[in-house]
């Protein structure tokens, strides 16, 4: 069984902190072969969903105030699983915890994702409405999505 928690940036244990970017990194640079800047200087100023299975990271997503990723919205980023855990259905649980994270600490924010263009309807089935057309980032197709109210 998947156990989530959140914390700041400065809460986040060494170990956390190795296991969030070696995740990070073995999907969202090996595994889709994306050559991007993904310390990007927004890591200090979010919070960072942590789900462990028996002590070990597989799934990760970060949050973001309004102003960071957006002007008017709170954001929901990097939202990934590793590999291995992926069968068991995880995102789901990832995107719901990240979502009720995200209502608590910014209460008066809309979210708005950056959904990667094949994951559309996933999304939806949280909620997130498509605003706009897909557009490329970092090589990518992704579309703009809102949680409905």
């Amino acid at each position: 069984m998947i156990h989530f928690i959140y914390k700041t940036f400065d809460e986040l244990t060494s170990v956390e902190l190795h296991d969030m970017y070696a995740l990070r990194s073995e999907v969202f640079v090996v595994e889709q072969d994306c050559v991007y800047q993904d310390i990007d200087g927004n890591d200090p100023k979010s919070i960072h969903v942590l789900g462990s299975i028996e002590g070990s990271l597989v799934a990760y997503a970060r949050i973001l105030d309004q102003g960071l990723s957006y002007a008017d919205y709170s954001s929901i980023g990097r939202i990934v699983v590793s590999p291995a855990y992926r069968a068991q259905k995880l995102g789901h649980e990832l995107v719901d915890f990240a979502i009720k994270a995200t209502q608590k600490e910014y209460a008066n924010t809309r979210i708005k994702i950056s959904a990667q263009a094949h994951l559309e309807k996933f999304y939806e089935t949280h909620q997130f409405k498509a605003t706009g057309e897909a557009y490329l980032e970092d090589g990518i197709p992704h579309i703009g999505m809102i949680l409905e109210d």
